[in-house]
């Protein structure tokens, strides 16, 4: 148990990784279009704020440790496999640069691990739908509107400024309002991997049923979270900042207030809502201000498609690789699986750099 324990943990924090390099998109990517910050210090700022967001609330983490998944209908090899269908999906949706929620991967990969082993009974539905659904459905609907009544009021405000230097003031205002997103995504996104390990801690019989995280779990889970927003997901990125909407610093401005603020409320209050829902929303909610055709609603469209599909694929990868778990050495399989799908991360973004980079 203790060598599966410790699978869980690793398996965990890599997929906080890749949560981190799939979510870079959501704090960075409107003032990277919009030229408020260059790539890289926008990324290094991103990961610092992560990691520092990550140490201000637990009450996602207990959300995702006792209020989804009965803890006492599971084990860890369920907790692996459904960590390994989030990572999968992450990465799929990752090198097909549509900005997919990480949270509903993770919540699908252990959700379908789970019934896979013990049947529908495991879940905590009433937890499920009031905690997670309804708000991750709410989180980028009041983005939209958000984003619009901000940027109605900035446009009120501005009417008669020259846009030079309206563009100049909002790019940095932007700085502020970038780092407020990036410190409420650490604030969500990192807490859902310390409520996993949280989970595995308490399947594995090392903490009470209502114990917090510790220390050592929040440190580890920040640090995995900011190591992944430092490596970037440059794809999604451009989906965000660019194919869905060109977006100037005033619209920048009002889609990332609009998002941190959705982000800040939810945190403190214990719901793991989807940060890339809420962003894509807020985006798309600022971009239709001006006039509707400025949004690409083909693009819009591509990853409405990937929100719904990514509960139930995450959840059957999940399922499969419970599966695998039952057969001889099948912990060892599954961990084996998932340091290839690491490897095959790491490789196809290198190749998609060179790929990128022009050739001399």
């Amino acid at each position: 148990m203790e060598l599966t324990l410790v699978a869980v943990v690793a398996v965990a924090l890599f997929f906080d990784f890749t949560n981190g390099f799939h979510d870079t998109a959501n704090s960075i990517a409107t003032s990277v279009s919009t030229r408020a910050l260059s790539p890289r210090p926008a990324v290094l700022s991103a990961a610092i704020l992560n990691f520092a967001g990550a140490f201000v609330s637990v009450e996602v983490a207990a959300t995702v440790a006792k209020g989804i998944v009965n803890p006492d209908g599971i084990d860890l090899e369920v907790v692996l496999a459904g960590l390994v269908g989030a990572i999968t999906w992450n990465l799929i949706t990752w090198y097909l640069a549509l900005p997919s929620s990480s949270s509903h991967a993770l919540i699908g990969g252990v959700g379908g691990a789970a019934i896979a082993a013990t049947g529908f009974d495991v879940i905590k539905w009433g937890g499920l739908v009031e905690k997670v659904l309804i708000p991750s459905l709410l989180a980028p609907v009041v983005g939209v509107f958000g984003a619009a009544l901000i940027m109605f009021v900035t446009l009120w405000i501005i009417r008669r400024r020259a846009p030079g230097t309206v563009n100049r003031v909002f790019r940095r205002l932007q700085l502020v309002s970038g780092a407020f997103v990036a410190f409420t995504h650490g604030t969500n996104d990192a807490q859902k991997t310390m409520g996993i390990i949280t989970l595995a801690l308490i399947t594995a019989g090392h903490l009470d049923a209502d114990a917090d995280p510790p220390l050592w779990v929040i440190v580890s889970a920040a640090t995995a979270m900011a190591a992944g927003t430092y490596a970037g997901g440059w794809r999604i990125i451009k989906t965000l900042g660019q194919r869905v909407a060109k977006l100037d610093p005033p619209q920048g401005f009002a889609a990332q207030t609009a998002t941190a603020t959705i982000l800040w409320f939810t945190g403190t209050i214990g719901f793991p809502v989807s940060t890339t829902h809420t962003v894509s929303g807020s985006v798309l909610g600022a971009g239709a201000t001006r006039r509707l055709s400025a949004v690409r609603w083909g693009v819009a469209g591509n990853i409405l498609v990937a929100w719904i599909i990514t509960v139930p694929c995450a959840g059957l990868v999940g399922a499969v690789m419970e599966a695998l778990t039952r057969l001889p050495g099948g912990v060892a399989l599954v961990f084996v699986l998932a340091s290839l799908i690491a490897a095959t991360a790491f490789a196809a973004r290198s190749w998609q750099t060179r790929r990128l980079v022009p050739q001399t």
